[in-house]
């Protein structure tokens, strides 16, 4: 009974707060609301002086192997030092919770989120806004308020190392229309959105966390491509954007977005209205430390006219934060930092966490995988078919079952999705073999997957590539598998951008995740028992594919 009434008291934070007044705050206290550090179960502690202190103003958490109700309790200790705090201020809890290459399924015990590829490739803005809505809801079950998604940044470079599924594809308006419906669900569960990565990651060559990026794209090429669905969610009033750690010689030849004024104040607020609160990338990716120290570009950020600052992993927060408030009054910038503050804290008012306690919705986990499941059966693509090998129809005289030998080329952490492709066969009475390589397999992985072929009906081999980066490894074992067995699958469970390096491959089927629900799906379409109606929401650089493409799609939509 204690520790429900603790968790309460977190999650629904305390009234004592409720009569503060943003004029109430000391200046240490002003400027620990722009501050978000990262926490996980284990370094949460490290923190919790500060937070008492009133020094941090929100936490991002951390992806880790820990279960749904130990993220609840995280959150529960957090808000219960926030609560100790001089002014009871709670802690804005934030997320990246947008599936595919930054979400794994073990993690802090919510369901998979499909990529936004995956939700774009179903061409049904309902069903994102559905899961969208689902999805938020779990979330403040949960104690948490903004989720840094939707990702509007459209892919337009298929060698985009970063990008990838993360992105709706490479379309302005399919990104813009998908983006807008996920912004809308999450909104109607109560749930913050922040879009990123302002103004436009799709275009770029490297990833940020690792290089700079330079994007050197025209103005007239941002505004019609790059910028189109910023500018429609600013249209919608989208409460947050997130700035991209991306150089653009074209609108600052002298500062990443992240440190420009000419970016986040002259373009984004002034010339397309923005009226909400920017929050920078982490600033402890090597795009930003490549120029400062972490406070450093913390203050560069702030003076560009970012008000919430993603101050990042392994940082010693009382270091950072003094070197922060040395440079603040050092530079003068106390009132840009007081603008800033001012409006985190008006975030906090308008959710209502001044308040009192904050309503808690009721389970609907049910629903929310039913709605995952669907929007799987409705995304799988299948892209070859050359043979017209899909359905399956096997052919046994001998009256044995048939048999299916599924290879999967995966990391282990997604070992417990993996039995859910097998279920569709075991209950049509087929006999079913599995074997989880590793993503890059050694001479071990291909004997196996060989032995685990031999003599099967049907051979399906599942492919996983994170953007545009491929494991030599993985490509030649899947291609010597697809070369010794005809009736071969072939499925991209990633980056279908990893598909044309398999022209051999006659029957292709495309995810955009790997997910139980979306193995389940594909099992079903090579079965027949349900149609492939997915659509390739990015170009491929093939001519010999079978699956329409979104623009085909589209103009038989309007036809109809």
């Amino acid at each position: 009974m204690k520790k429900w009434i603790f968790l309460m008291l977190a999650l629904w934070p305390l009234a004592a707060g409720a009569q503060v007044k943003f004029e109430d705050l000391s200046f240490e206290e002003k400027l620990g609301q722009t501050l978000v550090v990262f926490v996980d179960v284990d370094s949460a502690e490290q923190n919790r002086k500060a937070i008492e202190e009133g020094k941090i103003g929100g936490v991002l958490i951390q992806w880790g192997n820990y279960s749904l109700p130990k993220t609840k309790e995280l959150v529960a200790k957090l808000q219960s030092w926030a609560a100790k705090s001089p002014h009871k201020i709670p802690l804005l809890i934030s997320i990246d919770y947008e599936g595919g290459t930054v979400y794994t399924p073990i993690t802090l015990g919510f369901e998979y989120l499909p990529t936004n590829m995956m939700l774009s490739a179903t061409l049904d803005e309902e069903a994102a806004a559905t899961v969208a809505y689902l999805a938020g809801l779990e979330l403040r079950r949960a104690g948490v308020h903004i989720n840094f998604s939707p990702v509007l940044d459209v892919n337009s470079n298929p060698h985009n190392p970063i990008i990838g599924v993360r992105s709706f594809g490479s379309d302005p308006d399919n990104v813009t229309k998908m983006g807008l419906s996920l912004m809308n669900g999450f909104k109607a569960s109560g749930i913050i959105s922040v879009v990123k990565h302002f103004p436009g990651h799709g275009n770029t060559t490297v990833d940020s966390h690792y290089k700079v990026p330079v994007v050197h794209d025209k103005l007239d090429v941002m505004e019609k491509t790059h910028l189109t669905p910023f500018a429609q969610a600013i249209q919608h009033q989208v409460p947050g954007v997130m700035t991209g750690h991306i150089l653009y010689p074209e609108l600052d030849i002298n500062n990443i977005a992240t440190f420009s004024r000419p970016i986040l104040h002259d373009l984004l607020r002034e010339k397309m209205g923005f009226n909400g609160f920017v929050v920078t990338d982490s600033l402890d990716m090597k795009s930003t430390t490549f120029f400062c120290k972490i406070p450093d570009c913390a203050v560069k950020a702030l003076n560009a006219g970012a008000d919430m600052l993603l101050l990042g992993r392994y940082i010693k927060i009382n270091t950072v934060f003094n070197r922060i408030k040395e440079q603040v009054l050092n530079q003068k910038s106390t009132a840009r930092m007081e603008e800033a503050s001012r409006r985190i804290f008006n975030l906090k008012k308008e959710l209502g966490l001044l308040d009192g306690p904050l309503p808690v919705p009721s389970p609907t986990d049910k629903a929310y995988r039913a709605a995952l499941q669907d929007v799987s059966d409705k995304a799988v693509t299948l892209v070859r078919n050359r043979r017209n090998l899909l359905p399956f129809k096997p052919a046994r005289a001998d009256g044995k079952k048939p048999s299916v030998c599924a290879v999967f080329f995966a990391p282990a952490r997604f070992a417990d999705q993996l039995p859910n492709f097998s279920k569709p066969f075991l209950e049509s009475g087929w006999e079913v073999r599995t074997y989880n390589a590793a993503l890059s397999p050694r001479a071990k992985d291909s004997q196996r997957a060989a032995q685990c072929a031999k003599g099967a009906d049907l051979l399906v081999v599942t492919s996983l590539q994170w953007a545009d980066k491929t494991n030599i490894n993985q490509k030649n074992a899947i291609n010597g598998l697809i070369k010794e067995n005809p009736n071969t699958v072939f499925i991209s469970t990633m980056s279908p951008y990893d598909i044309p390096k398999y022209p051999e491959a006659d029957t292709v089927l495309a995810t955009y995740g790997l997910s139980r629900y979306s193995l389940q799906s594909a099992a079903k379409i090579i079965l027949g028992e349900i149609e492939p109606h997915g659509t390739l929401p990015v170009e491929l650089e093939e001519t010999d594919y079978g699956a329409t493409s979104l623009r085909e799609d589209r103009r038989a939509l309007r036809r109809s």
